[in-house]
């Protein structure tokens, strides 16, 4: 039986508070709580105990290739030049893969445009989105685009292929190196010192081999966090704390699909008894979806990831149908002056809308779209209350949330990532991180350094 005592802890504005927790759940909250001689003992220092975090979109990965890949976009690289330099850096004779490219650094990429900056070795960028890789054309003729049939594979008036690959990544993997799966173990460690002891991977269409590598991962505690898959498949059955999520559905700018196979994709989840987890990132596609639901129907569950573009006359039909909003105001933080400066202005107002959902009560969660946005849950929450650029420039000010409701819409359910924020009490999950100081004073300025232990099913799983 594994014990832990939390002593003299924050709990709900409430200091000199004991947590006792056994077996994985807490069993005793209150003051001077009885030490069994058995415990471990975790001294609070009046700091504030919370659930742990839950990121409601993240894709496991994708992050952990992107923490050995090449940087290709600011602030690392802003010139064509910088990025000849970074993989000139890299060249080893193998192939380079480079992440988070803008094309304020260098245009859209294609072929001809990266061979001018690195020919010698195969090259993938991919586009700081995640929507599409650029290639050079050593790796073209490597993955034998010249003869692909995949419809993400762009090609010219002539019907040559750009190097422009569109939302084919499992496509596109099949075609590379097999270098076998990767460890998930530092990223694990990683979240865990965030505090997030939940995680929603948004990944759509998992191989059997990379659900069986996620599986392995978090068996093993490489991923020490409870999982929610919104990529395995209709018949997936999973366990208490490596599920499946709603379906993931992805409207795709570069292809928008027609009206009535969505509403025949949706109905098949709704069929087998899933909902869906629709990627709607811009004002078409927003439309399709929000059309499509209201001839199909909703079920308990459905989600809008992302919500980049919405309208604000359609608030009330989100509230109606029942849609969760699943969204991620970090990409202000990390890429605002870009929207400031290629957005347009009549679209500014309705972009990572937060405050007018809660207001016209759409359930709203915050998340990370990690690797592609700020992984770092405290800069997403204070990038929801501030809606700052880099620079300093505001994205919508009305949009603004108090930090504490933005630590609220990380502390819903994963199965119900717009629902209550979950508080700690007896009886609950000992899914747990202690901060360095009440909360008040972490709110004031959030920051990841405030993270003292996360604690999953009553284990310490991160003690800084």
């Amino acid at each position: 039986m594994s014990v832990l005592v939390v002593r003299d802890l924050e709990v709900d504005g409430v200091g000199g508070i004991d947590v006792l927790i056994r077996d994985g759940v807490v069993t005793a909250l209150g003051t001077d709580v009885p030490v069994p001689v058995s415990a471990d003992v975790i001294d609070g220092r009046g700091g504030a105990l919370l659930p742990g975090l839950h990121d409601h979109h993240i894709h496991l990965h994708a992050l952990t290739a992107d923490r050995a890949s090449v940087r290709c976009g600011p602030p690392a690289v802003r010139t064509a030049d910088d990025l000849a330099r970074a993989l000139a850096t890299a060249a080893g004779g193998g192939w380079i893969r480079g992440v988070g490219y803008s094309e304020d650094v260098a245009g859209l990429l294609d072929l001809n445009s990266l061979d001018a900056l690195h020919a010698e070795c195969p090259v993938r960028i991919q586009h700081r989105s995640g929507a599409v890789w650029f290639l050079n054309s050593t790796a073209a003729a490597l993955t034998s685009l010249g003869t692909a049939d995949h419809p993400g594979v762009e090609r010219d008036e002539k019907g040559r292929p750009t190097g422009r690959v569109w939302r084919a990544d499992t496509w596109l993997r099949d075609r590379l190196p097999d270098t076998g799966p990767p460890s998930l173990a530092d990223v694990g460690a990683e979240l865990a010192s965030y505090g997030i002891t939940g995680l929603t991977d948004a990944t759509p269409d998992l191989t059997p081999s990379t659900l069986e590598h996620l599986r392995a991962s978090h068996v093993d505690g490489s991923i020490p966090q409870h999982i929610r898959l919104l990529g395995a498949p209709l018949d997936f059955a999973g366990s208490e704390t490596f599920a499946a999520g709603p379906y993931k559905i992805v409207l795709a700018d570069s292809g928008l699909p027609d009206l009535d196979d969505l509403a025949a994709t949706i109905h098949r989840a709704h069929a087998a008894g899933r909902a869906v987890a629709v990627h709607c990132a811009s004002r078409e596609a927003f439309a399709i979806l929000l059309a499509v639901l209201i001839e199909v129907g909703t079920v308990p569950g459905d989600r809008i990831e992302h919500g980049a573009l919405i309208p604000a006359e359609s608030i009330d039909d989100l509230c109606r149908l029942g849609l969760q909003v699943v969204t991620q105001p970090g990409f202000l933080a990390d890429r605002g002056d870009a929207y400031l400066r290629d957005v347009p202005a009549v679209d500014l107002p309705d972009l990572y809308r937060c405050r007018s959902l809660l207001d016209g009560d759409v359930p709203v969660a915050l998340s990370s779209d990690a690797p592609y946005g700020p992984v770092d849950p405290w800069t997403v929450i204070s990038a929801a209350a501030s809606r700052a650029c880099p620079t300093g420039d505001v994205v919508g000010v009305d949009e603004r949330i108090p930090a504490a409701t933005a630590l609220d819409r990380y502390l819903a359910p994963l199965d119900d990532p717009g629902g209550a924020a979950r508080r700690v009490r007896v009886g609950a999950p000992a899914d747990l991180v202690l901060l360095a100081r009440p909360l008040v004073d972490v709110l004031a300025a959030p920051t990841a350094e405030m993270v003292r232990a996360t604690v999953i099913a009553g284990r310490v799983v991160h003690h800084a």
